[in-house]
């Protein structure tokens, strides 16, 4: 079915907007994305690079900068999925691809320019510049949480369409560039969904829980394992309703919005990493 023209201007603006250049006309008038085309291509900083593989009996091997990649597909056409860092300088990039026989391969592709939103904020000194004893305790959850983002599991996913975790409005956007008190900070590396305390938050896919704790920065949070390299990871609950271990079906519930660990008021972040990169929620959600 054709959208009338008013209709189709607006899909297709809203997809200029997020940045979704490579989706194509047809496709957004059809508006009936299949369950193969989550999440949508965004090749740009914060985004996701879909790269299309030879045909090959076997799944094919991929890594980004010996990282490896999540690939999706069948024999008749694979797809390696690439989750490109928000720090990334658009240009020339590539992958490695592995085939049948064991050959590798470089893989080009071409990583578009985006601008992301900045914002500036004056604010108390105490609220950016830690104490010893914070930066201590920062160092070792970061060192923590970065073996826990370099998981790569199976089974791989069976589609990457995901479901908002709450419903709220977003609070704040992903790689929006923070400056307090003139001094950059790193670019927002998730959504944030504003919803009241004790709002139920649901696993967006299928997931096994791999993570729980009580962060300095994130507060009370919980990682989920969707496979391949794809995870998520939820913060701010008020409460933590699963375990290490536990595997959860999309939609099930895990926690609570709440308000824990440095925050302003009560929200859930989310953030999805792919190939140990954050990258846009947006891409994996209806928009």
């Amino acid at each position: 079915m054709t959208l009338p023209t008013r209709s189709r201007r607006q899909v297709l603006g809203a997809l200029a907007a997020m940045g979704l250049g490579a989706l194509s006309a047809d496709r957004a008038e059809a508006a009936d994305l299949q369950p193969t085309d989550w999440p949508l291509a965004s090749a740009v900083p914060g985004g996701v690079a879909r790269l299309a593989l030879e045909t090959a009996t076997d799944r094919p091997r991929a890594w980004s900068e010996g990282v490896p990649l999540l690939v999706l597909g069948a024999p008749a056409g694979w797809t390696a999925l690439v989750g490109i860092p928000l720090s990334a300088v658009p240009g020339d990039a590539q992958i490695e691809v592995e085939t049948d026989g064991g050959t590798r391969r470089a893989l080009p592709y071409r990583i578009g320019p985006k601008a992301y939103a900045e914002q500036r904020l004056k604010v108390a000194p105490r609220t950016v510049e830690l104490s010893p004893e914070d930066l201590a305790r920062h160092e070792r959850e970061r060192s923590h949480q970065q073996a826990v983002m370099a998981r790569f599991s199976e089974p791989l996913p069976d589609g990457l369409r995901m479901l908002a975790p709450v419903d709220g409005r977003r609070s704040s956007s992903f790689g929006l560039r923070r400056v307090f008190n003139g001094q950059a900070r790193q670019p927002h590396s998730g959504m944030d969904i504003a919803a009241a305390t004790g709002t139920p938050v649901r696993a967006p896919l299928a997931a096994r829980v791999v993570d729980t704790g009580d962060y300095f920065f994130n507060g009370q949070t919980v990682w989920l394992d969707h496979g391949g390299g794809l995870l998520s990871m939820l913060c701010h609950l008020s409460r933590i309703e699963v375990r290490v271990g536990d595997v959860l079906a999309a939609g099930q519930v895990l926690g609570a919005v709440g308000a824990t660990g440095r925050v302003t008021g009560p929200h859930l972040h989310w953030s999805v990493l792919l190939n140990r990169t954050a990258v846009d929620p947006a891409l994996f959600i209806h928009a």
